[in-house]
């Protein structure tokens, strides 16, 4: 399945976390804090949006609709949720 997002909203991966800490102590999945990272998959039609594909991107932590499809996770932000452009 294919999604576009319409708009001034932005099409995300989040990055994976790290399941260890440096000291080698697993972490369980409901126990780790949701990143605020992610990469842009694709982006609206809006002129306002200054993110491309394949920036990485810093959003605001509790922004955003999560979409689910083909098992893999995605993020849907307004341009006004993304914070920073990552280099």
């Amino acid at each position: 399945m294919t999604i576009k997002p319409m708009g001034d909203r932005v099409l995300v991966k989040m990055e994976q976390i790290q399941e260890k800490t440096a000291g080698g102590i697993f972490i369980p999945q409901t126990a780790q804090e949701k990143t605020q990272i992610a990469h842009v998959l694709e982006i609206g039609d809006d002129e306002t949006i200054k993110v491309k594909k394949g920036d990485r991107v810093m959003y605001d932590k509790y922004a955003g609709t999560s979409v689910k499809t083909d098992g893999e996770e995605y993020l849907i932000l307004h341009m006004s949720d993304i914070l920073a452009i990552i280099d």
